[in-house]
Parts: C-alpha cells; sequence; structure tokens
C-alpha cells in the first residue's frame, strides 16, 4: 500500500529534474513518463499534482486491495475531498434518480401527453432525469423498434416518435 507523505516526498523530485516520480509511485505509468519528458507538463501538471496526490495515492490503494480480494471488485473507498469538489458531489442529491424501467414508464407517459412524439429535452423536463439518462433510454427503445427516430423537418430537433401511441 502506497503512503501519500512518500508521494510528496517522490513528488519533490522535481527539484532535481525528476518529474513524475510521484505519479510512477502510484501506477500511473503513461503519465508519469510523460511528466518526466515534459518537465511536469512545463510545471503546471506538477503543480496540479500537489492537490491530486491524496486521491492517486487512495485510488491506487483501492487497486491494490481489490487485486489482493480485500475489497470486492467494483467497490470504491470513499472518494477523496478534492474528488468530490472537481465534480460537484458535496452532498446526497434529494432528488432520488429513477431506475432505467421507472425511467422508461415516465418517457412513455411524456410522450403521451405529448401526441405521442418526445424530444430529449421535453423528456428531460417531464422526468426530472439528466439528458444522458433521457438520450440514452430514448437510444435504447428505438434500437428495440418501439420508437422512431427523426429530425422534425421544421426545427432540426431530433424527435422520437411512439407509434403505438
Amino acid at each position: 500500500m502506497n503512503n501519500v507523505g512518500t508521494a510528496y516526498v517522490l513528488w519533490l523530485g522535481c527539484l532535481l529534474q525528476l518529474h513524475g516520480l510521484q505519479r510512477l509511485y502510484n501506477g500511473k505509468i503513461f503519465t508519469g513518463l510523460l511528466w518526466l519528458f515534459t518537465f511536469g507538463l512545463m510545471g503546471f501538471g506538477q503543480l496540479f499534482d500537489l492537490i491530486l496526490i491524496p486521491g492517486m495515492v487512495e485510488e491506487h490503494n483501492a487497486k491494490w486491495k481489490v487485486r489482493q480480494g480485500l475489497l470486492p471488485a467494483g467497490a470504491t473507498q470513499s472518494q477523496p475531498a478534492i474528488h468530490r469538489v472537481m465534480t460537484h458531489e458535496f452532498a446526497p442529491t434529494a432528488i432520488a434518480r429513477p431506475t432505467p424501467h421507472h425511467l422508461t414508464i415516465k418517457l412513455l407517459k411524456a410522450a403521451h401527453n405529448r401526441g405521442g412524439k418526445l424530444s430529449v429535452t421535453q423528456g428531460v423536463l417531464d422526468t426530472e432525469a439528466s439528458f444522458a439518462e433521457v438520450e440514452a433510454t430514448l437510444r435504447e427503445l428505438a434500437k428495440t423498434g418501439y420508437v422512431h427516430v427523426y429530425n422534425d423537418p421544421e426545427t432540426g430537433i431530433v424527435t422520437y416518435e411512439f407509434r403505438e401511441l
């Protein structure tokens, strides 16, 4: 298991023009070599790593635990604080995300209320799911043949038509 203190000591290798040692230590071979040959991305990457080192060490240690069988595959430990800040995971959201099945039902109801036609934006408004979730669900429905996809001739908007409604 890696140590944050050791990673910071290796980060100081940049003073000897050995940039990226902290990345190599944490199993990030490609970016470690990139840092080494580009002087730590001209110093910017090296400075950015001052913030990222705790997360790199935690990620490396979690992967090590999975390989050793100490954590089940897919299990994650709590995300480091910098990850939560960068991904805006400050607190659990109050809105529960619908399961794919529930999202499909909501989209069907939304299309029914709109005369059998639905755009992704309309689906987002009616279901409160993300654009990616709605678009992925509508694409899956189109693959199964339940939905026909076309561009509206007047607006050019991609429209999903539920022909059975």
